[in-house]
């Protein structure tokens, strides 16, 4: 039977990690390990772990604070299972999450598999609200977690993914610490010949951000990311990254529209007002609820203007940096 090592790196977050180890706790398959990673935490978690290691075969290191890619890596090299998969400690999971992921590996075995993300019912209505832009398609979320998107070739990432211990050997793990590492290192995989592929079934629950403010952080990290995704894998930037660039320029464009002519302006105008009809009704039918539907535009608007603007920064200094520059993230702050 094979043997799963669960990573999880952490960084000041206790009470979300002790959440999703209950998730852990109640898995109906039952052969595997939890590596817990503390990421050089301020509000260390260690006293979490304790009080499950009498229900879970369960780990914990801490090491100096050098981000979620190289805190990965640490947990690589002490797991002892045949099959790595990560997870981020503001996941939640069904109890049969790793049941799934065993009975899909072992009829159509793949390599480096990946799962989509959704809302759960606990969450908080701006939960619900940045979990529906995060995956929606009138959002760049909807070419997230899809086998075949505008994006390009399926490429797992962190929050949900998991790799064979031969991926790992021959990979060394993630080449940076932030800033991508986890497309990076997916197509590092595929780049070697190692199949990868979409477990639909193999969802999580994620929490994510708790308020605007932080959203529009990380966002904004984000395309700042993708950005950094380019100066290892130049062919990996395509035109449908720089869509909520276009989005957020076009929106901020609207009011001189008029300068040029009038109805250019009502053109704008009309065709954000059904954008955001659109928004409203597909947010509003998804969940049930006219409150996530206001929201959820908002979230929509805060994750294209966030990403366009660091899609936009980090791609201003790309130009004026040398060609051979490649961004680890070890010195860059992740927005919390």
């Amino acid at each position: 039977m094979r043997k799963y090592s669960i990573i999880i790196p952490v960084y000041n977050r206790p009470d979300e990690l002790a959440e999703l180890l209950n998730c852990l706790a109640q898995q109906t398959f039952k052969n595997f390990e939890v590596i817990i990673v503390e990421d050089g935490s301020r509000i260390k978690c260690d006293q979490v772990v304790t009080s499950f290691a009498k229900t879970l075969e369960i780990y914990y290191f801490y090491k100096e604070n050098g981000g979620q890619g190289f805190a990965r890596n640490y947990g690589f090299e002490r797991a002892k299972g045949d099959y790595f998969i990560l997870l981020d400690s503001d996941a939640l999971l069904e109890s049969n999450y790793l049941q799934i992921v065993d009975t899909r590996l072992n009829t159509q075995y793949v390599d480096l598999y990946g799962g989509p993300d959704t809302d759960h019912p606990s969450f908080t209505p701006i939960q619900k609200a940045i979990s529906y832009s995060m995956t929606s398609l009138f959002t760049t979320g909807g070419i997230r977690g899809k086998k075949n998107n505008l994006g390009g070739t399926f490429h797992p990432r962190s929050f949900n993914m998991g790799l064979s211990r031969e991926v790992w050997k021959r990979t060394g793990g993630f080449q940076i610490s932030r800033m991508g590492e986890d497309i990076i290192f997916s197509i590092s995989a595929l780049t070697l010949g190692f199949k990868s592929a979409l477990i639909p079934e193999a969802f999580i629950y994620h929490k994510r951000r708790t308020g605007f403010g932080a959203f529009f952080r990380q966002l904004k990290f984000f395309g700042r990311a993708r950005i950094n995704i380019g100066r290892f894998y130049p062919k990996e930037l395509k035109l449908v990254h720089a869509f909520p660039l276009l989005f957020t320029l076009g929106c901020v464009s609207i009011p001189f529209l008029g300068l040029i002519h009038p109805w250019l302006l009502y053109a704008g105008i009309g065709f954000l007002a059904l954008y955001v009809s659109l928004l409203y009704i597909d947010a509003t039918r998804q969940s049930g609820s006219v409150q996530v539907g206001v929201l959820s535009v908002c979230a929509a608007f805060v994750q294209l203007f966030g990403y366009g603007i660091g899609f936009l920064q980090e791609g201003m200094r790309r130009l004026f940096e040398p060609k051979t520059h490649r961004e680890t993230g070890a010195a860059v702050e992740y927005p919390s």
